[in-house]
């Protein structure tokens, strides 16, 4: 993972054209329009995948043995390659394989016309139509999209080519087992193939790495001999006299053997925090087959995580695009996974109210920004409504991505290291736990595991009534949100306090605010009496989270402050991955600006 901290205005750089423009032949076959040329065979497309890309890459034989295989795409069109390619892993991949696609497209299609196109194989319906269910936004970025029935993950960049292998950290830093190159043809789309894609290629590339394309222009053979490739010209499929394979260099007996079992992959884990960010984090060491152990001082959920009803919402910024960019992809992803979790959403939407008279000119820049979907933000006279932002239910969130979790009840007062091994151990000496990896997920309670990165707490109470029907959720500094028998309002927010007794004070506070921002809402609980808590949140200085190492073997993913449920579950997969060693949905420009090395100051 990148360790360097990008400037704000060194942000990435989003080369997307929009929404692919597409003609459609007579025979029902896309062709772009932009490009002049055709999406697939118009003979058998699905036929030609197979020859060209699955054959030529040397599949299914070369994933035999593999734990984990990983494909790079460029070009991902209607998804038909990936179709194929999901085909041939169910029917004959390792039983106990996971299979992780990289792919990008610049000029995205929709689900409608995605759907049309990939009509014409009904013997990849069902898979088609499990790609299309989960078919994702067109907005620039990295979008990922799960397929737990065939092993798959796949990761989807939406941009420019060279600026998405730039972006992509790889299977665990080490890159693709095998390359689909179906850009449209060298002639009519230049960009796909430049220097800087073919150097994209080479660098993110595992020894003895494949890769097939339909083309043989001598450019294309020149640009990948250059860069360590054996290429040969193969015989074409239907129409197309020739193709191209080409490979790297195996690594040796030893880097196989490495790679049908990676060794970086700790042999367990131990999660210290069990809020939303250890959740999170644990959720997705369990997806990669990873054991975790969980240490909780008292038990899920009682912290920050605690209260009946969480707001899922980014933070809105107009002017950097890394920060925006970064909570557009943590709220479509914090959406897609409660979306699959029974009970989790309580209710979607989220107004955001004015509070300054600039307000209103940044949350119409806010809406014009690429990475929101059509109808996500609207702006309004007096606020913003967020379409896509919601209402979670914290409790279930946390049952439902601990299950089966072994959690430990203690306070980890040190890591110490014996060799491979680390102990979590408490004040008085006890070991409360042995693991390969720690994941430091404690909330404010990890300023003293990182004293160095200067973490800061917040306190804040909230207080709830049982009554219905609940507001629709609206945040403005304060916030209300439904709890599905009532709302949550407040919070107090109180910086530099630890002390989570309830204040009947803080209470009248969150009247006197919900009095002024909806006086009708307050004026329906005069006199009903009011449940509340408090709790200790961390921020930084620059208020974005910390994700990333904090020593050999030892991770964090901190300082969510406010945004915990909208940006953990994004930020866990990042952190699993890098820990296990599997495919990360972040940018890497994006992990750079959340690395715990600029809170060090180096």
């Amino acid at each position: 993972m990148p360790d360097q901290t990008l400037p704000e205005d060194d942000a990435p750089d989003f080369e997307a054209g929009g929404h692919a423009d597409l003609t459609w032949s007579e025979d029902g076959a896309p062709r772009s329009a932009r490009f002049g040329d055709v999406y697939f065979s118009k003979d058998d497309g699905l036929a030609e995948s197979r020859a060209v890309f699955l054959a030529g890459c040397g599949l299914p034989e070369r994933w035999a043995g593999r734990k984990s295989f990983t494909v790079a795409e460029l070009g991902f069109g209607t998804g038909l390659n990936i179709i194929a390619l999901l085909d041939l892993w169910r029917r004959q991949g390792p039983a106990d394989g996971r299979l992780n696609v990289f792919t990008l497209e610049a000029f995205p299609l929709t689900a409608e016309e995605a759907a049309r196109a990939l009509s014409a194989w009904p013997e990849v319906a069902d898979i088609a139509s499990a790609l299309i269910a989960a078919w994702p936004a067109g907005t620039p970025g990295f979008h990922r999209i799960d397929l737990p029935d065939f092993r798959a993950t796949i990761d989807l960049a939406v941009g420019d080519a060279a600026w998405a292998l730039e972006e992509w950290q790889g299977h665990g830093g080490a890159g693709a087992d095998a390359w689909f190159l179906d850009g449209f043809s060298p002639a009519l789309n230049p960009l796909m193939w430049s220097d800087a894609v073919m150097d994209g290629i080479a660098a993110r590339s595992a020894p003895g790495a494949r890769v097939a394309t339909f083309t043989v222009a001598g450019a294309v053979r020149r640009g990948l001999s250059e860069r360590g490739f054996a290429v040969e010209k193969r015989p074409g499929h239907g129409r197309k006299r020739e193709r191209l394979e080409a490979r790297l260099p195996e690594a040796g007996a030893e880097a196989m053997a490495e790679a049908a079992a990676p060794t970086g992959t700790p042999a367990s884990v131990a999660v210290i925090g069990g809020g939303i960010a250890g959740a999170s984090v644990a959720r997705a060491l369990k997806a990669l087959d990873v054991p975790v152990v969980l240490i909780e001082t008292e038990r899920p959920g009682a912290g920050g995580s605690g209260f009946p009803a969480s707001l899922v919402t980014p933070r809105l910024d107009a002017g950097d695009a890394v920060i925006a960019g970064l909570h557009a992809q943590a709220l479509e992803r914090a959406r897609t996974l409660y979306a699959a979790t029974p009970g989790a959403v309580i209710a979607p939407g989220v107004t955001q109210l004015t509070q300054a008279d600039r307000d209103a000119v940044r949350f119409g820049k806010v809406a014009d920004q690429p990475w929101w979907s059509e109808g996500e933000m609207t702006v309004f006279d007096g606020g913003l409504h967020m379409a896509g932002a919601l209402t979670a239910a914290p409790r279930r969130i946390l049952d439902a991505w601990l299950e089966d979790v072994p959690v430990v009840t203690g306070r980890v007062d040190r890591i110490e290291r014996d060799g491979e091994i680390l102990r979590l151990v408490d004040a008085t000496g006890l070991i409360l736990a042995e693991a390969a990896a720690v994941a430091v997920t404690a909330g404010w309670g990890a300023a003293d595991l990182a004293p160095d990165l200067t973490l800061r707490p917040v306190r804040g109470q909230a207080d709830w009534v049982e009554m219905e029907p609940a507001p629709e959720a609206t945040a403005w500094g304060g916030y209300l949100a439904p709890t599905g028998t009532g709302f949550l309002f407040g919070a107090t927010h109180d910086r530099d306090d630890t002390t989570t007794e309830v204040r009947p004070g803080d209470t009248d506070r969150n009247r006197a605010v919900l009095a002024a921002r909806l006086p009708a809402t307050a004026d329906r609980i005069v006199g009903t009496q009011t449940s509340a808590r408090a709790a200790i949140r961390a921020t930084t200085t620059d208020r974005l989270p910390v994700c990333g190492v904090l020593e050999d073997g030892v991770w964090i993913l901190g300082g969510l402050g406010s945004r915990g449920f909208c940006v953990a579950p994004l930020l866990g997969e990042h952190l699993a991955a890098t820990i296990a060693r599997g495919s990360s949905p972040l940018p890497a420009g994006f992990a750079a600006r959340l690395s715990p090395r600029r809170l060090r100051g180096g």
